[in-house]
Formats: structure tokens, sequence, C-alpha cells
């Protein structure tokens, strides 16, 4: 086969695709000419399959036309495919809603490596650990604080660990212990770190094996249920308390929001709250 020929046929099928999209669009090929700047004697060159198409006309006409310049191209049939809408619709979607679709595309290839593993992430006073137990408790899996692994592997408190390894030692005592949860579950509720997020490779890991469920909740909130657990860590005493807890949520709700799913814990009682997030479990069949 000759190389004139595979280019025959895409000018063929430009061609008949503008001159379907023209149809549909209810305009002549003049008034197709006025609204792109090309003239109509090109334009039926370019319906004909003639010549050799600019790129940069074709992009006037396809505008014009209120087209992707990409349907002239692609292999379907852009009036018999769901592509384009779906297109339109990713391209006009916040990366919240981006990022979400991705990971609703994906789900059938990372549903056998997610396994039936949840984790809860958020920040401190999100009700991590509390809501964390009260559902495994309630639905018969174990549950394991992400910390309460490293502290037992470190052999000492998280404080004493980050104060004697600083932080990235921290981090890699985390990873270690992911993996290790990873390879021993396959069916178990988590509450990590609310840094986790922070280190992007431990992240990676967490959201191809597990099932993650974000836990919001207000500033306020935030502030009162880790004052309510007695936390005395060096953020509660600092004046500027609330301000460096709403940077931390802002620098960080990206991070949160590559999530599969969010969960809303403000202003809520904690039975409510554990009802819902058990309901979510269930009816997504997240652990099976």
């Amino acid at each position: 086969m000759s190389e004139i020929e595979p280019k025959a046929d895409l000018l063929a099928q430009v061609g008949l695709r503008i001159l379907k999209a023209r149809t549909k669009a209810g305009i002549s090929r003049r008034l197709l000419s006025e609204k792109s700047g090309v003239s109509p004697r090109y334009i039926a060159q370019m319906e004909a399959g003639a010549g050799n198409t600019s790129i940069a006309l074709l992009q006037k006409v396809a505008t014009a036309l209120e087209m992707g310049i990409e349907w002239f191209f692609w292999p379907e049939d852009p009036w018999l495919s769901e592509f384009p809408a779906l297109t339109n619709n990713f391209r006009a979607a916040d990366d919240t809603k981006r990022t979400r679709a991705l990971r609703i595309l994906r789900s059938a290839q990372e549903g056998e490596h997610k396994s039936n593993r949840v984790c809860l992430i958020g920040l401190r006073g999100a009700g991590k650990s509390t809501l964390g137990q009260m559902v495994a408790e309630d639905l018969e899996v174990p549950f394991i604080e992400l910390n309460a692994v490293i502290a037992k592997e470190g052999g000492m408190p998280i404080s004493e660990i980050i104060a004697l390894y600083g932080e990235n030692g921290y981090r890699q005592l985390e990873a270690d212990a992911l993996e290790a949860l990873i390879a021993d579950h396959d069916r178990i509720v988590v509450a990590a770190s609310g840094g986790i997020v922070d280190n992007l490779e431990t992240y990676q890991m967490l959201n191809a094996n597990f099932h993650c469920i974000w836990l919001t909740a207000s500033p306020d909130d935030h502030m009162k249920r880790v004052l309510a657990q007695g936390d005395t860590r060096p953020v509660i005493g600092e004046g500027q308390a609330m301000q460096k807890l709403r940077g931390l949520l802002a620098s960080r709700e990206k991070l949160y929001a590559m999530s599969d799913y969010k969960l809303d814990t403000s202003h809520k009682p904690l039975e409510k709250t554990a009802a819902q997030l058990i309901k979510l479990i269930q009816s997504e069949h997240l652990l099976g």
C-alpha cells in the first residue's frame, strides 16, 4: 500500500465530517465561510477531501462549527460516540470532579489491588480513629491506626521518633508500615496520619491499594475535637493556631481531594457520621 492512500482516506474522512457538521448545523457553505474566515472555495475543497488541508484553516472551520478539531481525525464517528460529550464535560469540570472521574475510570484496573481495604484520611480532628474503630466493629473487620504500627515498630512514641529521626525518618517508617499492612491484610480499615499526603510516593501507594475516604470538617470542628482529645502538640499552644490550621487545610485540600470518596463530618453527632460512613462502605462494596 502506498503512503498516498492513508492520506487520501484521512482527507476524505475530514471532508465528510466537515460536510456532516455543517449540514447538522443547518448552515450554508457561504455562512460557514463568513463565520470562519475561510473562503467558500477552500471549504468546498476540504469537503471534497481534495488538496492539502491547512491545519490552521481547519481549526477556524472547527471553531465556527463549534467542534473540537480532534473529532475530524478521531477513529470513531463523533455523532455516534459518547466521547465528545465526555470530553466536553471533563474539560468543564473542576479539579475535584476530574480526579474523581479518573478514579472511577481506573477502578476496574485498580479494584484487585485495592482488595477490600479502606483507609480514612484527613486532618487531625476529622474523626479518623474514632470513626474507624466504630465502623470496623460494626462491619467486623480489623481496625489499625497507622501511627500505632509506626510507634510499635519504632519502639517509641511518634513524638520521640520525629525528635530522634526527623520528619524524613518518620515518613520512611510510615511507608514501611503501610507496605506491611498491604502485605498482611486484604480486608481492613485503617486510619492514616493527616500528613501522609505530603509524601507523594507513599500517598500514591495508599491510593493504589486502599479505597481512600477523606473525612472533612470545618476548621472550628477540627480544633474543638483536637482540644477535646487533650492534644498538647505545639500547634495547639500557639496563638495563631486557628490560622495555621486553616493554612494547613488549604495546602492539603487538593491532595486530600485525590481520595476516592469524601464525607463531611462537620456539625454532626458521631453516631450519625458513623452510620453515613457505614452506608457508604456497604453501598460501594468497599469491604466486599
